[in-house]
This record gives C-alpha cells, structure tokens and sequence, in this order.
C-alpha cells in the first residue's frame, strides 16, 4: 500500500482527466501533479513545511478540491467550513495553531479578520479565468519576502497531513491528527470496495471541508487515475444538469441529499437514462432501507450504504458492489479497518451479541491531539471506541443499533431512535423523520420525533403514534411528532439528533 500521498498519486495516465468543474476544461493528472510540485515549493518559499497547520477557506468547487490535494501531500492541510462566524473561526485557527490560512483572492470571509488577529499568516489562491479547472496560484497578502521552511519537501508517511474536528455534539470539539498513511489507506480501501478504475467519473456534491467529500469524494477516485466533477456545492435544482454534463459513474451523498434527488428525479427520467450509473453511494448517517429501493427502482443501479467517521479517515465498513450481496439496514462488512464488537467490560462479543462497534487498522487515527484524558477514554486494548453501538450477523454484516450516545433512556427503558425512525418511515406520507430524545421531569427523557411529510400528502401527529403503536411497544411511542417542512440539518447536512430538542423548543 502506498503510504504517501505524492506516491498514491503518481500512477495515473498524465493526459487522463483529474478534476473538473461546470462549464470549465478539466485539469488532467500530469496538470495536478505539476501543481503539487508548485504548491509546495511555493508554500516552503513561505517558511511553511511539512507538519505545519494550514488552514483553507474557500468555497466548494475544483480549486478547494485541487488545494487540499496540493496542500495534503506538503503541509498538514486543515480545511474549514466557510459558513463559518467570526467567533468560530477565532477558535478553530488558534486550536490548530495554524501557521497560515489560504483564502481566495480578495476574500471578504470573517476567517481573514480571525487570522489577523491571531498574527496567522494570509495567502491568497488566485485562479486564472481561461486556465483548467482546479488551476491555482498562491500569494502571500503581506508580500513578505522569501523565507526557508525548517521541514521542506515532500511529506513522509508518519506527517500529519490533514486535521479536522470533531462535530462538538456534546462536548469542545476534539483535534483529530491524520497522518500520510491513514490518508493512503483509507483512500485505497475506498477503492477497492468500490472497484474504481480510470474509466470511472465522480460527480461530487458533498462539501470539502468534511472526511466524506475529501477522502471518498475527491482522493480515493484520484488513487485510481479517475476524474472528480467538483460542484459548486450540493443543489438539487442543479443536480440533474450537471450530471448531463459530467456524465458521472457514481456519486456519493448523504441521506438527505438523495432524498431531495429522488424528490425531482420523476422530471429527469431522460438524464437518467443518458447517463446510466455504474452505482450510487451513501454514507454520515443512516439511509432508510424504503429510500435506497426507490433510489435503486430510479436509478436502476445498486445503492451502496457505507459507514465512516473522522476518526476512521472515513470508511470503516461497506456493503459491497454486485454480484456480492447487499443488505440494506446494515452498514456492509468490514471495508478496511478490523471490525469487532464490544462489551462495557472491554470484552469482544460474539456475532449476534449487541455491544460497542470498535475498530483497528491502518486508517485509524494515532489519537486525539492534546487530549490524554479523550484518548483513555476511546482506545481499548488497541481498539478504537466509535461510540455507536451494533451487532454483527452470521455473515459479518454490520447494524448500526444506535449512537450511544443518542439512545433514549426514558425511566430506565432504553428505545433506539434508529428503531422507531424506521417504523415511520414505511408510513405512506412521511418522507424524511428523525426520532430523538426531549427532556421529561420525571422519567428524565420522552421519545419525540420531528416528520417530514411527503408532497401532496397528509398525516396528523395522533395519525402517525397510532402507526408507530401498531408496530412498537407503547414505550417505544413518540409522546410528541412535530410536522415540519424542514428539519434542522448540520454543516454537512447530516441530520442531527443531539441537541434537537434545544433547537425545536422542546427542551
């Protein structure tokens, strides 16, 4: 296995396409390996080398793409959301002790007001208007003269090569160190689950400053000499169109983004069937099994459910490619990592025995940074602790039974939001549900469930408990179910369960 990223690079065809964008030329491979040498050079021209923090602002499209990958294989690159707030941006860059921040030309985003604080250096990412998609150049806003780097070079495979932060749920958000290598193995897991060869094109929606889009969206294709279509950011109004233009093979998506594709699919039969799929993938969170037979019935191609965390450098398990077997409601088979599940005692459990799903392989993170206290906490025995807890069939198929995290322990009965999502879900109105936990006086928690109907279709909150209570014991029914056009999502359009009673007014 390759344990850099200038060596994962390196095999694909130069002319071959590598990134491309709407409307625009794609870079090819030998383009995107010139501009890493570029990008590198440049940066230690700065007196920025490997193992040093750079944090990268920019909007979703070829040039974040093609920065992360320039700056992955030279510096610790540390991509940030853009939406960002000023406070936020404060945190992040003196928690990551950053030694830079590229911004685009002219970038008016609070980050820059942060850095300026902070004393962090400011660079500009210029990019040519008539130049291939993902071009580049970079220049210091201070105009500083040339400086040296005290690591220059390549980076080797034990340099950290990307941070990024844990979501902060529930707790301060937690550094997470990823070196070279887990980059390369998680990358090369990817691909191989997935079978990616130079012939495959990726249209991308997910957003670039999160593990899913970086590493399954953007590196793991590249590994394999393949072309990424990188978007503006995910819009379903445009996502039909561009896949006219990019004439994909795959994309992969979380949940609520097929959900809004399959919403408009009925009115581009004709995309679809122009630009047929090799297979769809979906990963961040749970898929309901109804959504992933009408995502397969429209698009006439297997859907894929994979799970990943940050921790993980994203993939831990998958459901495998045709002519294997897929088991929708299961994450797949270990996809990389070993997989076991855990007793609270720390011992492994056997198939069919319900514990903590924990982990251990080449992608796996080293550690939290600076935290000894979170890192007690999360390996066991060299094992890794996800925090979802899980079962393993016969087959070695893995069920996500919830987030510890997130089960609901009402008087000391414990329900599965997961559980009562998926009872909803085969409701004939409801399009989209998630379950979760609101604070009672007495039993200390009450399930409750925020529901998005279906167009057109219509279902009362007395309605859908008489559902759920048909197929559930009556502990297990949600007390309250509120109708809402729209339920609260994460920056990376995860839906979230923990801390949505605060955000509904339930708490």
């Amino acid at each position: 296995m390759q344990a850099t990223l200038t060596t994962l690079l390196s095999n694909a065809a130069g002319d071959a396409p590598a990134i491309g964008a709407p409307g625009r030329r794609a870079m090819t491979h030998g383009e995107l390996r010139t501009l890493v040498d570029a990008t590198r050079e440049r940066l230690n021209g700065l007196g920025i080398g490997r193992n040093d923090r750079v944090a990268i602002v920019l909007d979703n499209g070829p040039e974040m793409a093609a920065c992360f990958v320039a700056c992955a294989c030279a510096v610790t690159s540390a991509p940030l959301n853009p939406a960002y707030r000023a406070e936020e941006f404060e945190f992040y860059l003196s928690d990551l002790k950053a030694a830079a921040l590229i911004v685009a030309k002219g970038s008016t985003s609070p980050a820059v007001e942060a850095a300026a604080k902070l004393g962090v250096r400011i660079v500009e990412l210029l990019a040519p208007a008539d130049a291939p998609a993902g071009t580049f150049g970079l220049e210091a806003r201070d105009g500083g003269g040339p400086k040296s780097a005290a690591h220059p070079g390549a980076a080797q495979p034990d340099d950290v090569s990307m941070v990024l932060h844990t979501s902060g749920t529930t707790s301060r958000p937690k550094i997470v160190p990823l070196s070279q290598a887990n980059l390369c193995a998680s990358a090369t897991h990817i691909r191989n689950t997935l079978k990616f060869t130079a012939a495959d094109r990726g249209l991308n929606i997910m957003p670039l400053f999160h593990i899913h889009g970086l590493i399954a969206g953007v590196l793991a294709p590249l590994s394999a000499g393949s072309m990424v279509f990188c978007t503006p950011g995910f819009n379903a109004l445009k996502f039909f169109a561009w896949m006219d233009e990019a004439k994909p093979t795959w994309y992969t998506a979380v949940p609520t983004m097929h959900q809004a594709i399959l919403s408009r699919a009925s009115k581009n039969t004709d995309v679809i069937a122009r630009n047929p799929l090799r297979f769809l993938r979906s990963s961040s969170s749970s898929i309901p099994p109804q959504v992933i037979r009408e995502l397969e019935e429209v698009f006439g191609a297997p859907l894929v459910e994979s799970y990943g965390m940050t921790e993980a450098t994203h993939q831990m398990a998958s459901n495998p490619l045709p002519p294997a077997v897929r088991k929708p409601g299961t994450v797949g088979v270990a996809a990389g990592p070993e997989i076991a599940i855990m007793a609270e005692d720390g011992r492994l459990l056997a198939r069919g025995e319900t514990g903590e799903i924990v982990i251990r392989g080449p992608n796996v993170t080293a550690g939290y940074e600076s935290n000894p206290k979170a890192n007690a906490e999360a390996f066991v025995d060299g094992w890794f602790r996800t925090g979802d807890q899980g079962v393993m069939d016969p087959d070695g198929y893995v069920s996500i039974t919830g987030r510890l995290k997130e089960i609901i322990n009402r008087g000391g009965e414990k329900v599965s939001p997961r559980e009562v999502d998926e009872i909803l879900m085969d409701h004939p109105a409801v399009a989209q549900v998630v379950c979760f936990g609101m604070p009672h006086p007495k039993l200390g928690e009450e399930v409750a469930a925020a529901v998005v109907l279906r167009e057109g279709q219509a279902a009362s909150e007395r309605e859908l408990q008489d559902f759920v209570g048909k197929r559930a014991a009556d502990f297990k029914v949600p007390k309250r179910i509120l109708l809402l056009e729209e339920i609260p999502k994460g920056a990376t359009g995860k839906l979230q369960r923990i801390g949505l009673a605060q955000k509904l007014g339930l708490a």
